[in-house]
């Protein structure tokens, strides 16, 4: 309902709410969280093994970039473990960007950058030449191998000599065609079931952002620049190590895996 110029109360469907002052930005990093976790109920062990190895090779106290950050998921769960860590969160998505700088506006160890990957110049946007680490988390699926490799390289150039950078995303290796059906079909399974039970999937999580009054804008312009669906590869864990090495970086590997998900790390 709205109140004096502010919507209040309870969204059925995503509990995201309007305050007296505004948008509860925390209530829809919380929704964006759950729709998430519909597709990976591991996600959480994900960022756990993510920030381990963070602070394995490059201390509590780091400077990262949040590559692909959208609502900022990994900058929350860097914070909170680390309060002496930076980060700069890099995005094109004007929807997710709104809510993430709603989310961390004041805080003055996060800055967020409107960026496109695919531009060849888009480092130069950011604050810094060099990061202790850069980390991304079930985004670079939009990419297809060519210009993901571009990036890669990229990154080799961005990423300090003895940091690290982490891929956390859909893997999918093209020689075990049986194993790959039978988790789809497992994964599906489960994902029935919560959706009986009422989670939102993605096309009902943007339906309700595209009727806030606050995020309706920024939705419509996220479709015009991304379309419905992602569009690029999901190469495999041993594709992803193999075109880091090659970017510059001295060690890769998967240190984290699901029959479905990887989490590649290189140091450089």
């Amino acid at each position: 309902m709205l109140i004096d110029g502010y919507y209040s109360g309870l969204d059925a469907e995503v509990g995201v709410t309007e305050t007296a002052t505004g948008t509860d930005w925390q209530s829809w990093q919380e929704s964006w969280d759950r729709q998430q976790e519909w597709y990976m109920p591991d996600r959480e062990e994900r960022f756990r093994v993510m920030l381990d190895m963070v602070e394995a090779v490059v201390g509590p106290e780091p400077r990262i970039l949040d590559l692909a950050c959208g609502t900022g998921s990994i900058t929350d769960r860097l914070l909170q473990r680390f309060p002496n860590a930076t980060s700069t969160g890099v995005d094109l998505d004007p929807a997710l960007l709104t809510i993430a700088r709603g989310t961390f506006d004041g805080d003055d160890r996060v800055t967020f950058v409107t960026a496109d990957l695919k531009d060849p110049d888009w480092t130069t946007r950011l604050p810094h030449t060099s990061y202790d680490a850069v980390l991304t988390a079930t985004a670079l699926h939009w990419l297809h191998s060519e210009p993901l490799a571009v990036l890669y390289g990229q990154l080799g150039g961005l990423v300090r000599d003895g940091g690290v950078f982490m891929n956390a995303d859909r893997t999918i290796d093209p020689a075990t065609p049986r194993i790959n059906a039978a988790e789809r079909a497992h994964r599906h399974a489960a994902m029935d079931r919560a959706k009986a039970a009422g989670a939102l999937d993605w096309a009902e999580w943007w339906a309700v952002a595209a009727k806030d009054p606050v995020l309706a804008g920024p939705t419509a312009e996220r479709f015009a620049i991304y379309g419905e669906h992602a569009d690029g590869d999901m190469p495999s864990a041993d594709w992803h190590a193999r075109t880091l090495l090659a970017s510059g970086f001295g060690e890769a590997r998967a240190v984290w895996a699901s029959p479905s998900d990887s989490l590649v790390l290189a140091v450089k």
